[in-house]
């Protein structure tokens, strides 16, 4: 699976974080960010994982739908 985030999109309301500290972190940018991700040329943050763990809840709690997961 897959986390995409679409980085430069992201107001910083910090929902992800709240619901999965895990994965989601604030940067001095005042936007969240994927804990280990790569930066793809697009500005997107991605991340490769086993399995989802609370990263549905994030994507579901995001207000402006940036963050999408794909199987």
């Amino acid at each position: 699976m897959k986390i995409i985030h679409e980085k430069e999109k992201c107001i910083g309301c910090e929902a992800c974080v709240a619901v999965c500290p895990a994965f989601w972190e604030m940067k001095d940018d005042n936007k969240s960010h994927i804990k280990n991700s790569i930066t793809t040329p697009e500005g997107n943050e991605e991340l490769v994982i086993d399995e989802i763990f609370c990263n549905q809840d994030a994507a579901d709690s995001c207000p402006v739908s940036i963050i999408h997961i794909e199987k």
